[in-house]
C-alpha cells in the first residue's frame, strides 16, 4: 500500500508539472507571461525594454527614485535607449516602472539586474543581491521563474537565491519555482551588438529550470546557449572578462618595455592583428574601466581561494592595470619637466573621463584615479568630455566639464587624452596644444603639434611626425584586417576601439 501511495503521489506530481510546463508555454506563446526586472541600469533597462518590445508586460523595480521618475516621465538615461522608446511601450501599457516589489505578485518570470562590486577590502559584494531576493520572496507566486543576471561567483545562485527562497516558502527548485542564472553580456555604446543579436548563456538549477528558461529567453532573443548547470553560467561569464584582463595586462607591461627598446608598440599590434588566425587584438591604455575588467576577475580569484586554488594569473594581472593611471602620470610629468614646467602648479586637461569611448559612464574610470593623482602632485586639472558634463571630486564637490575649445588647448602646459572619445577634434587640439600625452592613439594621422604616444619609443627612432604617419597606416590597414579576419575563427572586434578592450560586459 506504501509504494501504491508513493506512486500515486508521483504521477500527481508529474501531472502537475506537465500541467505548469503546457501553462507556461502557453504564456510564452499567446505573450500573456508578465515579467519583473529588478534593478533598471545599463544592464536591466536595455533587458526591460527588449522584453516589452517582444509583447511581454514588464514592470521595471528600482530603488533609486531618481531613475524611476525620470521613467515614469518618459526619458530613459541610457544609452541606445531613445526617450520614443520607453513612451511609447508606457502608452502601450507594456512598461511601468516603481520601486514597489509589490510588483512581483502579478510576475511570472523575475529578472534580477542589481549591481555587485566589490566591498573596501576588495571582496565581493553581493549584498545588492540579498536584498532583491529578500524583497521579492514575500511576493513570489508558485511557478514563477527567478532569473539572476547580475556577474557574480560560482555558486551565488545556488547559495543565494534558490535556497533562500526554498527556505522561506518551503518549496523546493524545479517543483514549486524554477530558478537559472543567464549572465549579462553588454557592450555599453556598441552599434553592433545589442541585448537581442548577443548569444545568451543560461544554466537551471534543475533540467526542468533550464527547460522554462531556454523557452522564455528563445522566444525573444536570436540564440540561447544552455549550459549543464548555473555555476558553469556564473564561471563562463568570469572566465570572458577575465581573459580580456589578463590579455590587456600583457599589452600594459609590454608598452614601456617597447618604449625603451625604440619600438613602437601601436604598429607591434597592427601588424600582429594582421594574422587571420589565433590571435585576438588588446590595446594599451591608462587603465582599466567600468564594471567587468577591474571586478569579475577578482571574483573569480576569490571563489578558487575559497576552495583552496590561487589563480596568480588573475592577480597579477590586476595589479599591472591598476598601475597604469600611476604609470601614466609620471610620464606626464616627466614630459612636463622636459618642457620646463613643473607639475605642482601645472595646468593640466584630461580630455575625456568616461571609461570607454563615446559613453557617459564613470564607474572605476582610470581617469578618476590620474585626476586625483595629478591633483595631488599640486597641478591644476580640469576636464572636457562631449558625454560626461560633470563629475563629483573626492571631496565632494563637482567639476564641470570644459568646452572643447582651442583656447582650453592653448591654456593647458599639457593635454592628456585619456578617453578616445570620437566628439573630440584631434587636429584642432594638435593645432593649438603645446604638449599633448595620448594615451589612447587617438592622435594617429594627426599632423603636427608637439604630441607623445604611449607606446611610443622614448628617444629613439623616427620623428613625431614620421612615426604618426606609420601607425596612421597601420591603423587603415586594420580596417582591411577586420573584414577579413571576421570570416576566420578569431574575429577582431569591429568596433575596434582602445575603449572596447576595457569596457564591454
Amino acid at each position: 500500500m506504501e509504494g501504491m501511495e508513493e506512486n500515486h503521489q508521483h504521477e500527481q506530481h508529474e501531472g502537475k508539472e506537465g500541467q505548469r510546463q503546457h501553462n507556461t508555454l502557453q504564456h510564452i506563446n499567446d505573450r500573456s507571461l508578465k515579467a519583473v526586472v529588478v534593478g533598471l541600469g545599463y544592464v536591466g533597462l536595455p533587458m526591460a525594454v527588449e522584453m516589452a518590445q517582444a509583447g511581454y508586460q514588464v514592470h521595471g523595480i528600482d530603488i533609486d527614485t531618481s531613475k524611476v521618475a525620470k521613467l515614469r516621465a518618459g526619458h530613459s538615461y541610457v544609452i541606445g535607449i531613445e526617450d520614443e522608446v520607453v513612451q511609447s511601450l508606457m502608452q502601450a501599457g507594456l512598461f511601468a516602472a516603481s520601486t514597489d516589489y509589490a510588483a512581483v505578485a502579478q510576475a511570472n518570470v523575475i529578472v534580477i539586474c542589481v549591481p555587485t562590486p566589490l566591498t573596501a577590502e576588495h571582496q565581493p559584494d553581493i549584498s545588492y543581491i540579498s536584498a532583491a531576493v529578500d524583497g521579492m520572496t514575500p511576493y513570489l507566486q508558485e511557478g514563477s521563474l527567478v532569473i539572476l543576471e547580475s556577474t557574480t561567483y560560482p555558486g551565488t545562485t545556488e547559495e543565494r537565491v534558490k535556497q533562500p527562497i526554498e527556505a522561506a516558502n518551503g518549496w523546493r527548485a524545479g517543483e514549486q519555482f524554477y530558478v537559472c542564472y543567464s549572465p549579462e553580456r553588454v557592450d555599453p555604446g556598441s552599434v553592433n551588438y545589442g541585448v537581442k543579436n548577443t548569444p545568451k548563456i543560461i544554466g537551471g538549477s534543475t533540467p526542468a529550470c533550464l527547460n522554462y528558461g531556454k523557452h522564455f529567453y528563445g522566444s525573444f532573443l536570436n540564440e540561447v546557449v544552455p549550459v549543464s548547470s548555473t555555476t558553469v553560467a556564473e564561471t563562463a561569464k568570469l572566465f570572458e572578462n577575465t581573459f580580456r584582463s589578463v590579455n590587456i595586462a600583457l599589452v600594459n607591461e609590454l608598452t614601456p618595455a617597447c618604449e625603451q627598446m625604440g619600438v613602437n608598440i601601436w604598429e607591434v599590434l597592427g601588424a600582429a592583428a594582421t594574422k587571420p588566425f589565433g590571435y585576438m587584438p588588446f590595446y594599451p591604455g591608462p587603465g582599466i574601466g567600468g564594471h567587468c575588467i577591474p571586478i569579475d576577475p577578482i571574483y573569480l580569484s576569490w571563489a578558487a581561494n575559497r576552495q583552496g586554488s590561487e589563480l596568480q594569473f588573475i592577480q597579477l594581472a590586476d595589479e599591472t592595470n591598476r598601475q597604469m593611471p600611476a604609470r601614466v602620470v609620471k610620464r606626464a610629468a616627466e614630459l612636463l619637466e622636459q618642457n620646463g614646467v613643473s607639475v605642482g602648479g601645472a595646468r593640466v586637461v584630461l580630455a575625456g573621463m568616461a571609461y570607454k569611448k563615446d559613453i557617459d559612464d564613470l564607474r572605476e574610470s582610470p581617469a578618476l584615479d590620474v585626476f586625483r593623482l595629478l591633483s595631488a602632485a599640486g597641478a591644476d586639472v580640469v576636464f572636457t568630455d562631449p558625454m560626461v558634463p560633470v563629475f563629483r571630486k573626492d571631496d565632494g564637490t563637482m567639476l564641470q566639464s570644459r568646452p572643447a575649445a582651442p583656447e582650453l588647448w592653448t591654456w593647458a602646459d599639457l593635454v592628456i587624452i585619456t578617453t578616445d572619445h570620437t566628439g573630440f577634434d584631434y587636429q584642432e587640439m594638435a593645432d593649438h596644444a603645446k604638449l599633448i600625452f595620448d594615451t589612447r592613439n587617438a592622435t594617429a594621422g594627426c599632423h603636427g603639434g608637439n604630441i607623445v604616444v604611449l607606446g611610443q619609443p622614448v628617444g629613439h627612432g623616427k620623428g613625431i611626425r614620421e612615426q604618426q604617419e606609420i601607425v596612421a597606416w597601420v591603423g587603415q590597414k586594420e580596417v582591411a584586417v577586420e573584414d577579413t579576419v571576421a570570416h576566420h575563427e578569431v574575429a577582431i572586434d569591429p568596433d575596434k576601439d582602445q575603449g572596447d578592450a576595457y569596457g564591454k560586459s
